[in-house]
Formats: C-alpha cells, structure tokens, sequence
C-alpha cells in the first residue's frame, strides 16, 4: 500500500504544506515512513549519525555542528549533561577497540581515539535506545568526510545492531549523509534512495523494525520529490514480495 498524503506544518505565523510518504511491506511487514520533521519528537528509538572519534562538545560549532542531530544530542536526549552521554558512549564502545589514538598536539580538538567507521555505539534503555553510528572520519581539521563505500557499510552494520537491540520497535533517522559529511556527489534524493535501498536489503534477511521514519530538514525535502519516491518505495516493496 502507498500513500502520499498532504499535511500542514504551522511556522513563522502561517501554514506550509509538507508531504508524507508512506509505504507497507508484507513480507516482512514493516512500514516506512518519509516526512519532514524533528527526529527528536519521535517516540521511537533514535539514529545518530556520529564521525569516528564519537566527539559529544561542539566547542562552538569547531568540532561538529550545533545544528546537527549529533550537535544537538546532548541537549535534546541528555539535558545537556555531556558528562553522562560520554559515559554512556565509553561503556557502549568498551568492547571496541580503536584503531588509533591521535595526538593532542595534532588534534587540537575533540577526543582522541578513533574507533572503525560503522561502529555503532547503543545508548539509553527501551523504549527509546540511541543507536550511534560513526559513518563518517573528521581530520584533524575538524572536518568530517565519508564516501558512498563507507556509508553504505554504515548503514548495513546500523541495521544489524537495530536488529539486535531494537526489538522491532519504531526507528526514527535523519537523512545521514546530508550535513556535513562531505557527500556532495551525492544529493539529497539520491542519499535517501541509497538509505532505501540498503534497509530494504537488509530486511530481505529478517526484519529489522516494524517501522522506520525517515525525517528530513524542509530545506532537504525541497530537493526530493516524494511522489517520485513513493514510485520507488513501491518498486522496492514489490521487489521484496517476489523474493
């Protein structure tokens, strides 16, 4: 079943159309979801798109942006006790072991050790668990970069872990990839087929939730053509019913 159904989201005094894409899968039977919105206001277990060093303190903006969804974590899930999210993070990645412990004086900013990118980090207790992927490297210079390869490796080592931890139970993520991960070959619809294409993959092996809800910026869904996207959802669903 497809749906693409028109809401109104209220802002700055006036109304402004958003639309909704959603898709149901019989086999497994899951549901997707494709909206604008704010993944922190979802009741679902959360996706946190990290870098390798999985840096919690923005320092301003040097070291990773306020305005992304890792910026904003501690505030939006943590009260802003950086202190416990870090300890929550050292207990999650005790069993992983970096790949190499930067210099201060090289690395000015931010942590140390780097852990392998698609490290996935699970945070917080049910119903709501954090799942911290690193998809992505930040150099020395604090700025993050990852490839399509590092990505898509990413996302299938994400699934696995919401598979594990998950119990089935609602995902919301962000359009990982489109901030600044230095991904610019690709555009924001092609970010959201890749993220498709590899949950829908992945689920060809056993579910991974009953549903996943991908939220995207307004700014971001300028760029993506939902009835386009409603057109593939179902092409991939009836892929999937065939296998």
């Amino acid at each position: 079943m497809v749906s693409v159904a028109a809401c109104l989201m209220w802002g700055l005094g006036r109304a402004r159309p958003v639309l909704q894409v959603e898709q149901v899968f019989r086999r497994p039977r899951m549901k997707v979801v494709i909206e604008a919105g704010d993944v922190f206001d979802q009741p679902a277990h959360l996706v946190v798109g990290f870098c390798d060093t999985f840096d919690t303190a923005s320092a301003d903006g040097a070291v990773i942006s306020a305005d992304s969804v890792q910026g904003q974590l501690p505030a939006r899930r943590y009260g802003g006790d950086v202190r416990r999210l870090d300890a929550e993070l050292t207990a999650a990645l005790a069993g992983v072991a970096p790949v190499v412990r930067e210099d201060r004086e090289r690395k000015p900013l931010g942590k140390l050790d780097r852990y392998p990118v698609g490290t996935v980090a699970v945070l917080g207790d049910r119903p709501s668990l954090v799942f911290a992927v690193a998809y992505s490297r930040i150099g020395n210079d604090c700025v993050a970069a990852s490839g399509v390869e590092e990505l898509w490796f990413s996302l299938g080592r994400l699934w696995d872990a919401l598979h594990r931890h998950a119990q089935l139970g609602r995902v919301a993520m962000p359009l990982v990839g489109s901030g600044l991960s230095r991904l610019d070959h690709l555009d924001q619809d092609s970010l959201l087929r890749l993220i498709l294409m590899s949950f829908v993959a992945r689920s060809r092996e056993g579910a991974v939730c009953r549903e996943l809800r991908i939220l995207v910026r307004p700014a971001d869904l300028e760029h993506i053509d939902l009835r386009e996207m409603s057109a593939f959802l179902g092409a991939l669903a009836s892929g999937l019913d065939r296998v």
